[in-house]
């Protein structure tokens, strides 16, 4: 394998987080009553942000996707040599798995199912599509404040009676209109 080759892969690995950014959904209910407020929502916006500014300069760019890719090579080079040999590429992958398993293990256990999402972060390009909406000044960045303008207005239109809760029923009206109850089926060309 190449070093370009593992680091464009790394790259779009790293591109796939940003689908989950500040969505306010159940991992923000911090107090586990099945319902989020606009301060949870907002709380899980400012830490999936500081997540996702790799680089802590407070904005989300090409420079974070490059922090993280190289974080992501340290973690997997584990002699520190350099180079990423086979074996360690396995077991970096073989981890990411056991990660991935065990999330799904857990949202099965609460009553969830198959990530809703998909593999790549939703349909569609879905995180960077998301990442360009809230890039408002069209710089190809997003600055806290767009990042948090756009938490917000997503918290706003799930919250439909508007009274600053996101209820379980709100949720799942939400992804009925969405979806018309449904998943949409996967396009032909998607692999």
């Amino acid at each position: 394998m190449t070093m370009t080759k593992i680091l464009a892969g790394l790259l779009a690995v790293s591109a796939t987080s940003a689908a989950l950014y500040a969505a306010p959904g159940m991992k923000a209910d911090a107090n586990g009553d099945k319902a989020v407020t606009k301060t949870e929502a907002m709380a899980a916006a400012d830490a999936r942000f500081a997540k996702m500014d790799a680089n802590s300069d407070g904005i989300l760019n090409e420079a974070d996707k490059a922090a993280k890719v190289k974080m992501r090579f340290a973690a997997m080079d584990t002699n520190k040599n350099g180079a990423i040999t086979e074996a360690e590429f396995v077991a970096a992958h073989e981890a990411r798995a056991d990660k991935r398993d065990d999330r799904r293990e857990k949202r099965m256990g609460r009553g969830g199912g198959e990530g809703k999402m998909g593999r790549h972060g939703g349909r569609h390009g879905g995180g960077m599509k998301m990442m360009t909406m809230a890039d408002t000044n069209g710089d190809k960045a997003v600055s806290n404040a767009e990042f948090r303008a756009a938490a917000e207005a997503r918290f706003a239109k799930a919250d439909t009676n508007g009274d600053g809760t996101i209820s379980a029923d709100e949720r799942k009206a939400g992804r009925k209109g969405k979806w018309g109850g449904q998943r949409p089926a996967a396009r032909a060309d998607a692999g």
